[in-house]
Parts: structure tokens; C-alpha cells; sequence
């Protein structure tokens, strides 16, 4: 009973000093005390018998319920302490509690005490806790929780959040404003929809802004609940969005082309081709969206016969390895002549973080224009050889283009072209040395390199052995020059008789 007294007495002093912690100094409307009044308030003590309240420091409840029991007390305080015991039992079997602020960047906390079978509670500002140095000190995992960088918060098995770290709080007050309700969980699905251990993406949007925030959320058990962390990856996700348009952006442009392309990840697995790879290899869309590997797409392709058949199937893996291997080194380029008599041009060429491109070209129009030109050339060059004439063309540009058999066999040419192509002046040197002094070719290399004003004209030449020739300078299309040495002496062909029947 003296103790009780005590007690009182104590309240009752404390009550002409304490000011009001809970509150701010004006009308507040809500229903709990709130933690972000602007005065600093410590020293508010309640006293209660069981649940009953017997006595309270000089306190003004303006606004609120008249606190009568333990129950409106929790009730106020279950917002910004929701730990605080819903009962006295609570604080009875465990002597002392010192309940925390859910908002740990807040200097706050409340002191439960059992005394003799009255229970003390103290409202208690930062002023009035233990040196927060040696606390953390003494408590390194709080510490550590508390400063994480990234947010971490406990929710009960309500989903209501019992406790948060500082990361937490201030994401909280960005998305919500600051007057947010921290125990209202701010990642809704966080616990319920969420496998435990396992990293799950997840977005949430500010009130006053339609820009979304990206975590990575992962779940843990814990035995009041669930433990969790959300890690920042708004710089990951900006940096997939951009990758994503500019493939988009690469895929029109690849689209467009006409050569077809297969580029294959670095897993060997095809991650994307262009409209022009169906049409060239036939290969039908579904199998190609289903990103097949490297050696499936060989494999259909030469199912397809749209690749040369290997001379020995068993060695169709090992060259598939030494394909790949050029392919990544950028050196494998290969001319593939198909059964329906189209011809590819086939190469590969490595791309960053180890993915592979193949590029696929249909050179067949290319390689039929190329050998009817070679055929027609062997054509000429046939009929050229058939005369007795030596005939000598120049280009354009004062290089010798080609000769003929009679040609070679009158000046001792092999025929051969080199690296650097004869020119006007090398070849009329060359025939100067055979010949008696004439002028005649410096007339010629003046008219090879004449643009205007050119006509056919002729001139007698003798070889040093003796033998007399005629020189031809006649002109040709597109600034060509032919040169044609024919023998004076030299017998003339029979006319052709007509024989009958």
C-alpha cells in the first residue's frame, strides 16, 4: 500500500512537469497519438491495476476517447507501437518491455514495467533512452537492419507490418506522403502470393505519380510472421525496357533486309531471325519461334536440303563444332551450292557476350550473271584465238585487257596477267624492241589515252627477222582501244566453194 502511494505520488509530480507526447500542441484528429508531433514530449505515465487505469500524469486526450482502460490505450498507440502487449498479462510475465517505435528512425519508444501488481507505462522521448551508441553497440543485428539500404519490414500473421527499418520508412513517405500509416503494407502481395526464399519482381505506383518503383521481393519465414526485403532494380528494369526497344528497333530494320538473319545466344539457342530467314530456308515459323538450338537448325536445314549434303554423316557433328568455332573467331564465310541450284552465301560472325550471327544471302542471280559473263569471255577469247590476226585491246585506262593466240605467238607473250597490269607504254616498248625505228608508237600510246576525235587509221611496220606487218589502231566503246598486227605476206584465204550435190 506504501509502495502504491508511492507511486502516486511520483505521477502526480511527474504530471506538473510532463507535457503532452502524444500529442501535438493543437487539435489533432485521428485516432492515435501519432509520432511526428513537432514538440518534443517524453515523460507521459499511465498507471494500471489489471486493465483498469488508476492514475495518469497531467495529460490532455483533446480530440480523442478518454483513455479508461488498457484497451484504449493499445487502441491508440497500436499504429505507431504495434508491438505494444494487448494485454497487461504480457508485461506481468515479462517484468520489463520496452516497445519500439514501428518507425526506427524515430527516437521513441514505451517502457511497460510490472511494480508489485501495478503496471507502469512511459510514453519515453529520445532524451530519456539509453546512450544510442552503446545500445547499438550492444545490439549489431539491429544495427545492421536498421541501416540497410534497401527496405526490410516484418509482417505479423494479419499481413500488418510489426516492424521496419529506415529504408523502408522513407520509401514509405515517397509513395504515400508523410503522414502514411506504417503498419498498412506498402507491397501488398508481400507473404501471401509469394514463394518463400525466391526472388519475385514486383512494382509499386506513388499516389502522385503514375511512374511505377521496381523490387525484387523476397520472403522468409519468421515466427511472429514473415521477414522481408525489397531490393531497388528501377536501373535494371530501365535498362531491360531500353534493350527490348532497341531490339524492336533492330527487328524492323532486319526485317527490311533481304539477306536472312539467325542470331544465336550465348546458351546456342536462337533468340532472333528476320522474315527473310523463313523465305530463304523454308523453315516454318513455329519451329524458329520456339528458339531452337544451333545443332536443331543445322540439322532441319539439311532436312530441308537447303544446305549441301555432308559426304560422311558421322563427321556432321564434329564439322557443326568446327563451324561454330570459325563463327565465333568471325572467319567462317562458305559459298553453299544447294540440290535445287540456288546458291547461299553463308557467314558467321560473333557478337558480344558470346552470341553468335549467321548470315544468310542468296548469291544465286549473282553467280549465273558471273558464269554467263565468264562463258561468254571463254566465248570471245575461242573466237579471237580462230584469227590470224594478233589483236591487242587496251581499256580505258591504258592497260592491256587481253590478247589472242596469233598475238602471243608474234611477240613471244605467255599470256600470263600479273599483280600489275601492262600499260600502253610497257607493251609499245616491248614491240619497239622487235621492230625497225618507226613513229608510229608513240602515235599509238597518244591515241590510247585520246578521249575525242578518234578514228580508225593504219600504218606498215617491219620486224627486225624481216617480216612486214600492218598496224590497225581502231577505237572501241566506253574509251576501249584495239590493236590488230597483220602479216603482209601472209597467204590469203580461199573463197569458199559451194559443193553440189
Amino acid at each position: 500500500m506504501v509502495e502504491w502511494i508511492i507511486l502516486a505520488a511520483i505521477s502526480l509530480v511527474s504530471g506538473s512537469l510532463a507535457v503532452q507526447w502524444l500529442l501535438p500542441r493543437r487539435r489533432l484528429t485521428g485516432d492515435n497519438f501519432g509520432l511526428s508531433a513537432p514538440a518534443s514530449l517524453f515523460n507521459a505515465v499511465f498507471l494500471f491495476d489489471g486493465s483498469r487505469l488508476i492514475s495518469h500524469s497531467d495529460i490532455a486526450l483533446e480530440g480523442f476517447e478518454t483513455v479508461r482502460d488498457w484497451a484504449d490505450l493499445c487502441r491508440l498507440l497500436q499504429r505507431d507501437f504495434p508491438t505494444f502487449p494487448e494485454t497487461p498479462d504480457h508485461v506481468r510475465r515479462a517484468g520489463t518491455l520496452v516497445i519500439p517505435a514501428i518507425d526506427c528512425t524515430i527516437e521513441r519508444d514505451v517502457l511497460c514495467e510490472w511494480i508489485d501488481g501495478i503496471v507502469r507505462v512511459q510514453l519515453r522521448d529520445s532524451i530519456d533512452r539509453p546512450n544510442t551508441t552503446q545500445r547499438d553497440a550492444q545490439d549489431p543485428i539491429r544495427l545492421a537492419m536498421e541501416q540497410a539500404p534497401y527496405p526490410v519490414w516484418l509482417l505479423d500473421h494479419q499481413s500488418n507490418v510489426r516492424w521496419c527499418n529506415a529504408a523502408y520508412v522513407s520509401l514509405v513517405r515517397k509513395v504515400r506522403g508523410q503522414d502514411a500509416d506504417l503498419t498498412a503494407p506498402l507491397f501488398s502481395d508481400a507473404g501471401r502470393d509469394t514463394r518463400l526464399g525466391a526472388k519475385t519482381r514486383i512494382s509499386i505506383s506513388s499516389d502522385e505519380s503514375e511512374n511505377k518503383l521496381w523490387f525484387d521481393l523476397t520472403v522468409v519465414e519468421h515466427p511472429e510472421g514473415h521477414l522481408c526485403y525489397a531490393v531497388d532494380i528501377n536501373a535494371i528494369v530501365a535498362a531491360e525496357i531500353a534493350q527490348r526497344k532497341f531490339v524492336q528497333t533492330m527487328t524492323k530494320t532486319f526485317a527490311q533486309l533481304s539477306i536472312g538473319l539467325a542470331i544465336f545466344d550465348r546458351n546456342r539457342q536462337l533468340a532472333l531471325f528476320n522474315p527473310a530467314l523463313i523465305d530463304l530456308t523454308t523453315l516454318p515459323p513455329d519451329f524458329l519461334s520456339c528458339r531452337p538450338s544451333l545443332s536443331s537448325f543445322f540439322d532441319r536445314l539439311r532436312d530441308q536440303h537447303m544446305m549441301p549434303e555432308p559426304k560422311n554423316y558421322r563427321s556432321w557433328r564434329s564439322q557443326m563444332n568446327d563451324l561454330l568455332e570459325a563463327a565465333e573467331d568471325g572467319n567462317y564465310q562458305e559459298t553453299w551450292s544447294l540440290p535445287s541450284g540456288s546458291v547461299y552465301s553463308v557467314s558467321g560472325r560473333p557478337h558480344p557476350d558470346g552470341a553468335v550471327a549467321f548470315l544468310f544471302e542468296d548469291i544465286t542471280a549473282e553467280i549465273t550473271l558471273t558464269r554467263r559473263f565468264r562463258s561468254e569471255m571463254d566465248l570471245m577469247q575461242s573466237v579471237l584465238d580462230k584469227l590470224a590476226d594478233a589483236i591487242a585491246v587496251f581499256g580505258d585506262d591504258g592497260t592491256l585487257a587481253f590478247t589472242n593466240r596469233a598475238y602471243q605467238q608474234l611477240w613471244g607473250d605467255t599470256g600470263e596477267v600479273g599483280f600489275k597490269p601492262d600499260s600502253v607504254l610497257d607493251m609499245t616498248r616491248t614491240w619497239q624492241e622487235q621492230c625497225a625505228a618507226t613513229p608510229i608508237f608513240g602515235e599509238i600510246r597518244d591515241f590510247v589515252e585520246m578521249r575525242d576525235n578518234r578514228t580508225d587509221w593504219s600504218s606498215d611496220l617491219r620486224l627486225r627477222n624481216g617480216t612486214n606487218l600492218t598496224c590497225i589502231v581502231s577505237p572501241m566503246q566506253n574509251g576501249a582501244t584495239i590493236v590488230r598486227f597483220a602479216m603482209v605476206d601472209a597467204p590469203k584465204a580461199l573463197p569458199i566453194q559451194k559443193i553440189s550435190a
